[in-house]
């Protein structure tokens, strides 16, 4: 698969938590992890399980940081 995305981490999927119509799944990309929110669906899709290595690709357009 080619994407024009260049933020693109390989980890493993650490949990998956699937509610009414989406699901939270945080991936280890050592040294951190990665939680993503996706619907239940594309879990489904995707087989996604704990365990099963995939890359987390983050596109987006507005990166803000805040400090008090």
């Amino acid at each position: 698969m080619k994407l024009s995305a260049r933020n693109q981490l390989s980890g493993v999927v650490r949990s998956v938590k699937s509610g009414a119509v989406m699901a939270e799944v945080v991936v280890d990309v050592a040294p951190a992890s990665v939680a993503a929110a996706i619907t239940d669906s594309s879990v489904e899709r995707l087989g996604l399980a704990e365990g099963d290595r995939v890359t987390v690709i983050v596109k987006a357009t507005d990166v803000m940081i805040a400090k008090e």
